[in-house]
Parts: C-alpha cells; structure tokens; sequence
C-alpha cells in the first residue's frame, strides 16, 4: 500500500450461500461462477479483488449487471461482510471494527450517494442536506447555515424549504450530493447515482461534479455501468465481470492497450477520438519545436486537434503544460490512435 493509498482491498472474496466457506475453497481451487452455481448452488460475487484507491482521485468501478459492482462498494462501508479477504481505510483494518467504530465510519468519513436518492420524503430539502450532522446529534439551526452552503454549490440556492416531492430528479440527487458534502466526509460512495436521471441531467451532474472534486479532492469511488461515464469521471477505473477484475488502470491505457476480448468488446462502439487526450498520445519532449502548427495542451481531447488541423494529416503540434513544452503530437499519431486495438497478449480467465 502506497503512502497516499486511502483505501485498500486485498484478496477479497464473497460467496453468497448457507456454507459459503465450503465454496470459498472451490472457487481458490479454481470452481467458476456457473460451476459453483450449479453443483454447490452458491453465488459468487467477488473473486480475489485487489485494489488500491489514492486519496484525492476518483475511482470508478464499472461493469455490465451482475459483474460485482454494487456489492463491492457495499464491502467499503460493511453494509454486506466479506467471506475472506482485507480492507484498509487510511492504514486501518476496517473489518476489525466494533460497531462504535463502525458506526463512526459510516457517519463521519464516508458519505453515501444512491442511485434511487434515499431522501426522507417527510423532511425538508434543508433538513435532508443535513442529515449526516443531524445523525450525529445537531440541531437544525446548527447545521443550517453548512447545509445551505452546499445546497448553494451544487444549485440549489432557495430549495431549502421544499420537500423531495417538490422537486426534479435531477435536483433530488443535487440533494443527495449536498447531504454527502455537508457531512464533510473524506471519502463519498457513489452508487450507479446518476444513471435514473435523463441524458442531459446525467451529463450536467457529472460536470458538477468534476467541478466540485476539482476543488475538494474527496476519495471518491463511482460505480457505473456506462462506460462514456467512466472515462469522463476516473482517475483510476477498474472493470469488473463475474465477480473479478478483468483490467485496471488509468482509463487512457485501458482504452489503447485492452487486455481481454471482454474490454474490446466494451470499447469498440466509443468515440475514441472524444475519449483519448493528447498526453495518452504525444511523444514525449521538452525539447521546443522548431517548426509547429501551433499549441495544444496535454489534456486536449483528439476530437479538437482534427477540427484544429482542419483536416490536414501532414501537421504536428508543440503539446504545452502550463505554458511549458512537454511533447510533440503528430497528425499521423492522431489517425494511429483513432484505429481500434485487439486485447494485449495476456493469459485471460
């Protein structure tokens, strides 16, 4: 576990079942998912899970339904116990926990945000941004001023009197965001929390809170099965199926080395050139160009170096950082980079 590790899961395993014991030494010998199923009729929902999530980025868990997603982030905050395995939080084992522990946990340093919103229909907007504090023992008029500053953040300046009834879909999870702010916890789990919302909602939501996470640099851990979402939100994205992690990594070397037929087959319909950033592409130098195009940042997507060079394949760009010389992109590269790749030569599952 490195230093700014603020989370990490090492050889987690749950089998869901009456002897779930019994399965865990069949799967460790090798027993599938269908195979445990049909002749031990246990589930497995995770395989020997290892990840590490650095304090400060977002960590996106994706994967089709059933994949182990949801029941993984569940294990974070020990709302479902592992069959074997460990988690650490900030260097502490959190399965060594006694309920007061536990309880401080889930109050205090990790927040929560649902997909279905989970706001208390019979209290205010206010009084359901401040919930966690009110949890803790605040009254209202404690918490009142810290929840209507988050309200206020993520737009919703005036709603504080209204009830959840009153409001959108998209503006009921801004409350659920702002409840997760307002209880100032290091460390937000996002549950699948955007996707009952409309596509333009769900877009906007997820530029709140890039906004926010610039600023604030929670540890945050996402969970989507949309995979637009998850390039445009991690800094770390981990793929699941079956209950193991097929690939993880930073999303731009997912996306130009898979390493598994099931990761090509997710990426084959995205817009590579929307997705892939200069710096994923570039090669590297400070060395200043002599003769350039222009300039381009390393995080300028490919989609705006093709409308720069307006067609043109014969150009090359000086890639800048803060000013500063960093890389050379070619237009050649740019076209490489847009063609598909096949999985990485890698023993798979």
């Amino acid at each position: 576990m490195t230093e700014n590790t603020r989370i990490s899961i090492r050889n987690l395993y749950k089998i869901f079942g009456d002897d779930p014991a019994t399965a865990l030494q069949a799967v460790q010998a090798g027993m599938g998912k269908a195979e445990l199923l049909e002749k031990h009729n246990h589930v497995l929902g995770l395989q020997d899970i290892n990840v590490d999530m650095k304090a400060g980025e977002v960590t996106v868990i994706m994967g089709l339904s059933g994949s182990g997603k949801s029941t993984l982030i569940r294990h974070l905050n020990r709302l479902i116990e592992p069959t074997a395995g460990s988690i650490q939080v900030d260097g502490e084992d959190v399965l060594g926990y006694d309920e007061e522990r536990l309880r401080r946990l889930r109050r205090e340093h990790m927040s929560m945000v649902f997909q279905k919103f989970a706001l208390l229909p019979h209290r205010t907007v206010l009084e359901n941004a401040g919930l966690a504090l009110w949890v803790r023992g605040k009254e209202v008029k404690e918490f009142e001023e810290e929840a209507n500053k988050w309200l206020a953040r993520v737009g919703l300046e005036g709603n504080g009197n209204q009830y959840p009834h009153q409001l959108s879909g998209g503006m009921q999870q801004r409350v659920g965001i702002a409840r997760a702010l307002t209880s100032n916890s290091p460390i937000m789990l996002m549950d699948e929390a955007f996707s009952a919302l409309d596509p333009l909602i769900r877009t906007d939501m997820q530029d709140l809170l890039l906004d926010l996470q610039q600023e604030l640099k929670k540890t945050i851990v996402f969970i989507t099965h949309d995979l637009d979402e998850a390039l445009k939100l991690a800094d770390h994205l981990v793929i699941l199926k079956d209950g193991y992690v097929v690939q993880q990594g930073e999303p731009q070397e997912i996306l130009l080395e898979p390493n598994d037929p099931y990761i090509v087959d997710f990426i084959s319909d995205i817009n590579r050139a929307r997705v892939l950033r200069v710096r994923s592409v570039m090669e590297k130098t400070t060395r200043p160009l002599a003769q350039s195009a222009g300039q381009v940042t390393e995080n300028t997507n490919l989609e705006e170096v093709i409308a720069k060079s307006q067609g043109a394949t014969d150009l090359t760009y000086q890639v800048v950082r803060e000013g500063a010389p960093v890389g050379v992109i070619s237009m050649q590269a740019v076209v490489k980079a847009l063609v598909p790749t096949h999985a990485a030569a890698r023993e798979v599952r």
